[in-house]
């Protein structure tokens, strides 16, 4: 299944972005990331263990926030549970509950606080055609959060999807399609219109494998917004990606760009 996410947001940074991946022979692995915007420095420290079925996650941020996250894979058939909290923020912690087979996921989650928010997603797949919905309860107000609901029609060579979401106010449509699978050529398109203020909007974009080391994106907007990114591998798993946007309808605006490095040993 291909993604529009992927090919219209993914690796695109206007900032200066560094990673550095420690995956190590131990089950014990580190990731450090820091990002810089304008003159703040925002950086993190991520560990990941693992033992068994259970995997744990720990990121320690520069503002001293200890997020942690624990995983059992298989504790009934097809199942796990994921358990995560911050500290110091103790109304943080949420209890995830997620089912998978080949026709049937479903994800279900409850915040482990006074006033627990529910949120449910479900989706069942039938040959070529995937059926989708999310929904989100408030248990102190007895209100919907969300809801949404979702169809997509899945070849091997390319994806149609068909949302309703914002609770039913906004529409959206897309397709991604495989070009040429030699050189991973890819094009997307994604409209939304919204139902209540009848605005829409467009966005295309396309990704191409130049080789084996070095990838291209491209996205226009119909705001005027153009972007394009450069993506090298110069060694397994170690990329370093440049990243600019043009809006053309605010011309005596300086473009904006960033630069990613991503580095494993």
């Amino acid at each position: 299944m291909f993604y529009t996410t992927d090919l219209l947001t993914k690796d695109y940074n206007y900032d200066y972005k560094f990673v550095l991946s420690l995956p190590g022979s131990t089950p014990m692995g580190l990731v450090a990331t820091g990002l810089t915007k304008g003159q703040i420095f925002l950086g993190d420290v991520s560990a990941q263990y693992k033992s068994g079925r259970t995997v744990v996650d720990v990121k320690v941020d520069t503002y001293s926030n200890v997020s942690t996250k624990v995983t059992v894979n298989e504790v009934m058939p097809s199942t796990k549970a994921v358990l995560s909290f911050d500290v110091p923020d103790h109304k943080s912690g949420k209890l995830d509950v997620q089912y998978m087979n080949p026709r049937i996921a479903i994800d279900s989650s409850i915040g482990l606080n006074p006033s627990p928010v529910l949120n449910l997603a479900a989706a069942v797949a039938h040959k070529d055609i995937l059926l989708g919905c999310e929904v989100g309860f408030d248990t102190v107000s007895a209100s919907f959060t969300k809801y949404t609901a979702g169809i997509s029609f899945n070849k091997p060579d390319l994806s149609a999807a068909l949302i309703l979401m914002d609770k039913g106010q906004t529409l959206k449509a897309s397709y991604v399609h495989a070009v040429d699978a030699s050189n991973n050529t890819q094009v997307v398109a994604e409209m939304t219109h919204g139902l209540a203020t009848l605005e829409n909007s467009f966005t295309i974009g396309s990704a191409h494998a130049i080789d084996r080391y070095n990838r291209i994106k491209t996205r226009f907007s119909d705001n005027g917004k153009v972007a394009m990114l450069c993506q090298r591998e110069w060694r397994p798993k170690s990329l370093i990606t440049v990243s600019a946007e043009y809006d053309t309808k605010r011309s005596q605006v300086a473009p904006k760009w960033g630069l990613a490095l991503a580095l494993m040993p």
